[in-house]
C-alpha cells in the first residue's frame, strides 16, 4: 500500500488559471493540459523567487526529491502547452493554502524569518 500524499503548501492562488494561445478563435474545443496547484507553485518559487529545490521543499513542507518530481511535471507541461500550442489551465492538486501561524512564507508578506 503506497504512503499517502502530503499536501504541498502553497503561498496562494494563481491570479490567473488559465492560459491559450491567441491565434485560436475556439480553445474550448482544444484539449486542455492541466497543471496543478502545487506544480504551478513550485515553478513560482523555484523560477521566478529564484529558491533552490532544498528551499522550496522546505516552505512546501515536502522531502526535496518530491518537489523535483513536482518541478519536472509542471516545465514537462509547460513545454508541451507552447510546442504544441495547447491551453494550459491551472487547477487542483494536494496543496494547502499558507494559514501565516506555521512556518510563514515571506513571499506573501508573513514576515518570516525562514528564508531571512
Amino acid at each position: 500500500m503506497p504512503r499517502p500524499k502530503k499536501c504541498r503548501k502553497v503561498c496562494c492562488m494563481p491570479v490567473v488559471n488559465m492560459f491559450a494561445p491567441s491565434s485560436y478563435e475556439d480553445c474550448l474545443s482544444m484539449e486542455v493540459i492541466v497543471m496543478t496547484i502545487d506544480e504551478y507553485e513550485t515553478i513560482r518559487l523555484i523560477d521566478r523567487e529564484g529558491l533552490s529545490q532544498s528551499e522550496c521543499s522546505k516552505y512546501m513542507n515536502v522531502a526535496r526529491t518530491t518537489v523535483q518530481q513536482v518541478y519536472n511535471n509542471a516545465r514537462k507541461k509547460i513545454a508541451d502547452a507552447l510546442v504544441l500550442g495547447l491551453p494550459l489551465e491551472i487547477n487542483g492538486g494536494d496543496y494547502t493554502i499558507c494559514d501565516k501561524k506555521e512556518l510563514p512564507c515571506s513571499f506573501c508578506g508573513c514576515n518570516s524569518i525562514f528564508f531571512k
